[in-house]
């Protein structure tokens, strides 16, 4: 069972999914699948560059072309 802040949280996106124009619970969880995804390639991609900027090497097989997210955070937290 979900509690706490979890629980909070979930409850806020929730209710601002339900109080926009999304009303269709499998629509709603299919957008968060999409943006859980694409952030998960986001921690991905830094990661990379993270590495490469350590290393002085070149990013391999970045995940986003160079200047795509101009303005990101070094520090990732998931």
């Amino acid at each position: 069972m979900i509690t706490g802040e979890i629980k909070s949280k979930v409850d806020r996106i929730w209710d601002t999914m339900w109080s926009g124009v999304i009303s269709n619970p499998l629509s709603i969880i299919e957008k968060l699948t999409c943006l859980l995804f694409i952030k998960r390639l986001y921690v991905l991609h830094i990661l990379k560059e993270n590495k490469a900027v350590r290393t002085g090497k070149r990013t391999k097989e970045p995940i986003f072309a160079t200047g795509f997210l101009l303005n990101h955070r070094t520090q990732t937290r998931m």
